[in-house]
């Protein structure tokens, strides 16, 4: 599936890091982002990279550690 900006993604499993999509990119603790939480797509990067903002920030995301199939969170909410 192809990554679409604006797109509500999830984290697959917790990361060891996270990295900020600021200017200055800084690393920061996992415990920022639960593999729960919704984030949106707001860019895409080189190899393989998204931009995703959640919560506490925008950090950059391997497109391959994201859920983007959210049918079964977005059937429940919508029957």
């Amino acid at each position: 599936m192809e990554p679409v900006i604006g797109q509500q993604v999830r984290l697959k499993v917790p990361l060891p890091y996270l990295k900020t999509a600021d200017p200055m990119p800084m690393l920061r603790p996992p415990d920022l982002v639960s593999p729960e939480e919704l984030g949106e797509i707001v860019g895409l990067r080189a190899k393989d990279m998204a931009v995703v903002r959640f919560r506490h920030g925008s950090f950059l995301i391997p497109l391959d550690r994201l859920v983007f199939d959210l049918s079964d969170v977005d059937g429940a909410k919508g029957d």
